[in-house]
């Protein structure tokens, strides 16, 4: 017979002669039983005054049966036999393991029955308030437990400032924020999101857990692909880091640079399907092939492939969330991670996904803060105005200008106090914070319009809104403050308003914009000094925009700006796996001379070969390259070739003369 069985043979028996007994004088449940146990125990019966308080007792039976499971074979066997020759020990026994599985619970407990199940259900709606309350202070300490110790050890890069409003870093990055998934869930339901993907996720054993996607089914499997990373040094509690290739990896890399100068996209597939399918620049060429084909949700893939491939060969002290790790985006291994993760954003903000969007954002930046390779902090703006992160930009741009200048982009310098106009929109602020938002907003988007004059009529314009008369005929608004202006003022003018005019659109925004329009025009005509001083700041900075500002533009692809771009930008081909390489790059390994190798020649060359087979322009200039002064001297040399090549082909050219007619005064008919 089993154990369960033989309990419910004592219970029945227990619940046929619990009735009539009473808990022994000198046992010690009659010495430590509350003051209400013992109450119920004065009745007409003796041990029980009211027969429904047994109602529950076949649930406090069930209780003992986990603790009673784990006794031996030995004590079970003493109980079964004491069960009928000592009765009064029977309910000492059972009262005992009642009272310590309802210590617990403050609400005393009746004495055990044998009565229906279905009364069970009665009683567990009345404790799980309490133990949920208990559940959730439990993992409010875990929680704020673990903030502390995120909170020591992360090193926060804005500690020089001394504003701070929040207890964690600036770029501090969450990992439930790096899944759209979670974003999506808050807007349209888990139901809605997940559908039948919980049970095929289930059924993947051998799928290595990753933060920055989810891998898929539709993937190859993933082996080593001769990518690690590796930890260089240590300063300051800053960790820099890099990848670095493997020799069979390089192989792969090279084969990848001749398919991509043979100007041919099939040329890169067969890299993927036979000798590397996580080959990550191969992914990011072909997913600008895909998007160009207007395929974004393959092109979306194989950025999410690239990312999974770099993850997975992290360094096992690399964190995502710290801020204290940093790649150089000189050496041309890590590039492929900035760009990845740059171009996995924007997807991201085209899905709808902007909070997602803005931690990918905030985790570029923390790769490396200094230098900005991507030039995030022209676009970091419109994401947290996006995602409605307004106390994040608004902390931003307290932290960093004084060591950044933020105020001097147009996008910070507009977008700032746009950020300070939504919290004063927000009623669940105290009418301080309220007035204080209002009066930040007002006076840092004067500032703004008295700096980036040039903005105000093409972000009118965009917005579909029609100035009034004395805003378009004022000079300081008009035509001549949009031509004016420098070369790359334009630039950064023009990304702004492409990207972010949609903003602007509110009702309520533009009478605030048009009420300080007015008011910067007021101080134009009394000739404020800070007017001057503006106009002199457009008129010194903004000559020439830095490298990582046309890197940016083109990723971002923006008509506005890129029609802005300067003539040595546009002119040089602009590969999306490495778009303006650095000009200072690192270069850890170097890609082989090739035998046959391609033809960098201009068309007239090419034109005079196919006239000439023996024709070269270059002629023994790779034989006697080291022996010559420069480059200058190779291209006097070329031109020489270039010049007798022409009168060697114009002395052989004949021209056959037209025959002569005798008559050539004849009658001839005009007709």
């Amino acid at each position: 017979m089993s154990r369960r069985a033989l309990r419910r043979l004592r219970g029945e028996q227990r619940g046929q002669e619990l009735p009539g007994l009473e808990p022994l004088p000198g046992s010690e449940r009659g010495l430590e039983a509350p003051s209400s146990l013992s109450r119920a125990g004065r009745g007409p019966r003796g041990g029980v005054s009211n027969l429904f308080e047994l109602i529950n007792a076949e649930e406090s039976e069930d209780e003992l049966l986990p603790r009673e499971e784990q006794a031996g074979d030995a004590q079970l066997s003493r109980q079964d036999a004491a069960g009928g020759k000592k009765e009064g020990a029977v309910p000492e026994e059972a009262g005992g393991d009642v009272d310590e599985a309802e210590q617990p619970v403050t609400e005393p407990q009746p004495v055990l029955s044998n009565k229906p199940r279905k009364k069970k259900k009665k009683r567990k709606t009345k404790k799980p308030p309490a133990g949920e309350t208990l559940e959730d202070d439990d993992l409010a300490d875990i929680d704020s437990l673990l903030e502390r110790i995120e909170d020591t050890n992360g090193l926060s890069q804005q500690s020089q400032s001394g504003v701070i409003t929040d207890h964690r870093p600036l770029l501090y990055v969450e990992h439930r924020n790096l899944n759209p998934e979670n974003e999506l869930k808050r807007y349209f339901g888990a139901r809605a999101v997940l559908g039948d993907q919980r049970p095929r996720q289930r059924q993947r054993h051998s799928v290595r857990g990753t933060w920055l996607t989810t891998p898929k089914d539709t993937w190859p499997r993933y082996s080593k692909t001769g990518i690690t990373m590796q930890l260089l040094d240590t300063r300051r509690g800053v960790q820099y880091f890099t990848f670095k290739h493997h020799r069979e990896y390089q192989q792969v890399q090279f084969k990848f640079l001749d398919a991509v100068e043979s100007l041919d996209p099939n040329n890169i597939v067969p890299l993927l399907e036979a000798l590397e399918p996580y080959h990550v620049d191969s992914l990011l060429q072909l997913s600008d092939v895909c998007r160009m084909q207007e395929n974004q949700e393959m092109a979306r893939d194989l950025i999410e492939q690239a990312l999974y491939s770099l993850e997975c060969s992290f360094h096992p002290v690399f964190s995502l969330t710290s801020g204290t790790c940093r790649l150089d985006y000189r050496r041309p291994e890590n590039r492929a991670f900035f760009l990845a993760l740059f171009k996995h954003l924007t997807f991201l903000e085209k899905r709808g996904c902007p909070r997602t969007a803005l931690e990918f954002c905030k985790l570029i930046l923390s790769l490396d803060p200094e230098n900005d390779p991507l030039c995030v902090l022209l676009l970091i703006d419109f994401l947290a105005l996006r995602a409605r992160e307004y106390t994040f930009l608004t902390r931003l741009f307290q932290e960093w200008e004084s060591h950044r200048n933020l105020s001097q982009l147009p996008n910070f310098a507009f977008s700032v106090p746009l950020a300070y106009f939504f919290l004063s929109q927000q009623e669940e602020r105290s009418e301080l914070e309220l007035s204080q938002a209002r009066g930040r907003a007002a006076r840092l988007l004067q500032l703004a319009l008295i700096l980036f004059p040039g903005v105000l009529l093409p972000l009118l314009d965009r917005c579909s809104v029609q100035p009034d008369a004395r805003v378009s005929s004022h000079p300081f608004f008009g035509l001549s403050a949009q031509l004016s202006q420098p070369p790359a003022l334009n630039q950064l003018t023009s990304l702004y308003v492409g990207r972010t005019h949609s903003l602007w659109k509110d009702p309520a925004v533009m009478a605030w914009l048009e009420t300080n329009v007015h008011e910067v025009l007021c101080l134009v005509d009394a000739r404020d000094p800070r007017v001057e001083e503006a106009e002199h700041k457009r008129k010194t900075r903004y000559q020439s925009a830095p490298r990582n500002i046309y890197r940016h533009i083109i990723l971002s692809e923006m008509k506005e700006a890129m029609a802005a771009l300067p003539l040595e930008v546009t002119s040089q081909p602009v590969m999306g796996f490495d778009p303006l390489p650095p000009l200072d790059s690192i270069i850890s390994y170097t890609r082989p001379e090739r035998r046959n190798r391609p033809s960098n020649e201009s068309t007239l060359s090419l034109f005079f070969q196919s006239l000439l087979p023996n024709f070269n322009l270059q002629g023994n200039a790779r034989h006697n390259r080291d022996e010559e002064a420069g480059v200058g001297q190779d291209l006097n040399q070329g031109v020489n070739r270039l010049m007798a090549a022409m009168q060697d082909m114009l002395a052989n050219i004949q021209f056959q003369e037209p025959p002569r007619d005798d008559n050539p005064d004849g009658d001839g008919d005009w007709d």
